[in-house]
């Protein structure tokens, strides 16, 4: 599906971009395996993550070189995709998939810690996506994905800098999206549910927790790999701006922010006219405070 293709995957030393590369290799792609090679709160950096998947791509005979920069810099963002057009001459996808997570209750969160997810996450996405643009509107064609999650999309206790990061990527995209569209170039989302090595970071103090946790435990990132292949093929080209989740062998859309409920008064707004009819109009479809754990309590088809 992917024969010809050039791929950047970031974040691709483990977990679920280690999957999506290793796959889009399998189909066909040659693929840039970036991965800056740090801690799930992304301190220190090696390169044997990303060497050991380029190796294990080109033992099946498949081709692929490593890029050990991090996205969190615009020259960082072209470096990466500059390894591509060094390598293979061309960049026809890229997988924002690296990430970082530093938990911290918002009134305990440092500007450290907030900064350093806000960086890897959505700058990242914007760096990498940014200096791959112009060459994917010049040949016309190019698939961007995204990784955004349900700790921005429904919400998750202590990862304000996380959900902020994650919920900015669904915007990002949309205008990636929308901007791209007359050169034939799609961009969507996909919401992983999978145990990697960064979900592992989850506390686990309460029985709430302990339960959403052997719950994500039974969840493959091979599972996410086959939908990223699929956006990143010509069977997808009319498939852009969207927001797919995968939990398991389950996949979902995702719906867009858009009003569910209007009131309008003739007179205009007052704050007292507004507290007498909000309670039976408006706030009958306010949606209600769950956490992703709380929505998603059913037990994944695994």
């Amino acid at each position: 599906m992917l024969k010809g293709k050039v791929a950047v995957v970031t974040g691709a030393g483990r977990g679920i971009g280690r999957e999506i590369a290793m796959l889009m290799a399998r189909l066909g792609a040659r693929v840039v395996v970036n991965d800056y090679g740090g801690t799930a709160a992304g301190q220190g950096g090696e390169k044997t993550p990303a060497d050991d998947v380029v190796a294990e791509i080109r033992q099946g005979g498949q081709e692929a070189v490593a890029n050990y920069d991090s996205v969190a810099s615009m020259a960082g963002g072209q470096r990466i995709v500059q390894s591509a057009l060094d390598a293979f001459g061309r960049i026809d996808v890229v997988v924002n998939n690296a990430g970082i997570l530093r938990d911290r209750m918002i009134f305990n969160m440092s500007e450290e810690e907030w900064d350093a997810v806000i960086d890897t996450h959505l700058k990242g996405s914007f760096a990498v996506t940014r200096a791959a643009a112009p060459h994917m509107r010049e040949q016309r064609s190019g698939r961007v994905i995204y990784m955004t999650s349900t700790s921005g999309l429904v919400g998750n206790v202590g990862q304000a800098n996380y959900a902020a990061a994650k919920l900015g990527i669904v915007g990002l995209m949309k205008v990636t999206a929308l901007d791209m569209a007359r050169y034939n170039v799609t961009a969507n989302c996909i919401s992983p549910f999978a145990w990697t090595r960064m979900i592992g970071t989850i506390p686990t103090e309460t029985e709430a927790q302990k339960a959403r946790v052997e719950k994500i435990k039974k969840l493959s990132p091979a599972h996410i790999a086959p939908v990223a292949a699929f956006l990143a093929s010509e069977a997808a080209k009319d498939v852009t701006g969207q927001v797919f989740g995968v939990r398991g062998k389950e996949i979902m859309l995702f719906g867009h922010m858009r009003p569910i409920m209007r009131i309008h008064h003739a007179e205009g707004w007052t704050p007292e006219r507004l507290a007498e009819i909000f309670p039976g109009t408006l706030q009958h479809h306010c949606a209600p405070l769950d956490t992703s754990g709380q929505y998603f309590n059913y037990d994944p088809l695994v």
